[in-house]
């Protein structure tokens, strides 16, 4: 009778789910603490020992709180169907034009994020290069580290893999984003743990665009908006909560 219980809780949709907890949680995993999270230190020097901390914060209530809105979305609430993703939550709460709107919003962010994606990783690739090069041929030597190429062979490889039907059920790839992700944070940690302790002297500003001083305002405040855009970019678990569900 259990396991009878446990089919149909598993088929209550015509769906069946062989998800398990472990591979929620490294999809979870993977979606909180991605490669977002190397910009944190930097973007946190452009915005101040104030703003810095208190844009973290803020962030982490709304994409919170979203998620707790999302959780609630998971079953309508009357028949108990379950919303097996983002726009079957809209087309059964709200319905009509606004499932277009929300597809057309939800599929920009979805693009937004697979460029920051891109750019980061071709960003990364680039600056891992220019770095071997200075330390192979010395500080004052001609580097370059331009990441171009890096980006279009990273945006291939995501045009290949997105004609796979059921990559998501890959759960091995889970697996490996989730140690990737246990990386990144222990980079973003472990240099500025040495970055501190090399020179171990308070830096930085409490006024908002300061870090850099012979910096230009437009590049300062060009930058305390790419800051803003990084932390919004490693805030961004909550859009794919329903499809973990």
């Amino acid at each position: 009778m259990m396991e009878d219980a446990a089919v149909a809780v598993q088929v209550d949709d015509g769906r069946v789910r062989t998800g398990t907890f472990w591979s929620a949680f490294a999809h979870a995993f993977t979606a909180i603490v991605g490669s977002g999270i190397l910009a944190i230190p930097w973007s946190v020097a452009q915005l101040g020992w104030i703003l810095g901390p208190v844009t973290l914060v803020v962030f982490a209530i709304i994409t919170f709180y979203t998620a707790i809105l999302l959780t609630d979305c998971y079953r309508e609430a009357n028949s108990g169907i379950r919303n097996n993703n983002y726009i079957d939550a809209v087309r059964t709460i709200l319905g009509g034009r606004k499932v277009r709107v929300c597809s057309v919003v939800q599929y920009s962010i979805l693009w937004g994020t697979m460029i920051g994606y891109t750019v980061t990783a071709a960003m990364s690739i680039g600056t891992t290069k220019k770095s071997i090069c200075h330390h192979v041929k010395g500080k004052d030597a001609t580097c370059t580290g331009s990441g171009n190429w890096y980006m279009i062979l990273y945006g291939i490889m995501q045009l290949i893999l997105s004609q796979f039907p059921n990559l998501e059920k890959a759960a091995l790839l889970s697996v490996i984003a989730a140690i990737t992700s246990f990386g990144y944070a222990f980079i973003a940690l472990g240099l500025s743990i040495a970055k501190f302790a090399s020179d171990p002297h308070y830096k930085g500003s409490l006024k908002l665009g300061m870090a850099g001083g012979d910096l230009s305002s437009p590049v300062r405040v060009w930058q305390v908006f790419q800051a803003l855009g990084n932390i919004a970019f490693a805030y961004s678990y909550s859009m794919v909560l329903l499809e973990i569900e």
